[in-house]
């Protein structure tokens, strides 16, 4: 279960107070990703394997982050 203390900002907020960013939250089977700015609002959430494939086809091709490989499951 994903509950308010799960959620971590992440570590790529962009320059400044970090306003630009996402949260991310997991448990055993799930992984859920939010806007910072209107976290009472929608909510994507994925199977833990699943995840991993969304971050991957956001990823620019020869992007060199690798910050998401501790939410795999």
């Amino acid at each position: 279960m994903i509950t308010p203390d799960n959620w971590r900002k992440s570590s790529h907020s962009g320059a400044g107070d970090g306003n630009s960013c996402v949260e991310i939250a997991h448990s055993p089977t799930h992984v859920a990703v939010r806007d910072s700015k209107t976290p009472a609002r929608a909510t994507l959430t994925f199977p833990a394997g699943t995840f991993t494939t969304f971050v991957d086809a956001l990823k620019p091709p020869h992007s060199t982050v690798t910050d998401f490989a501790r939410f795999r499951g």
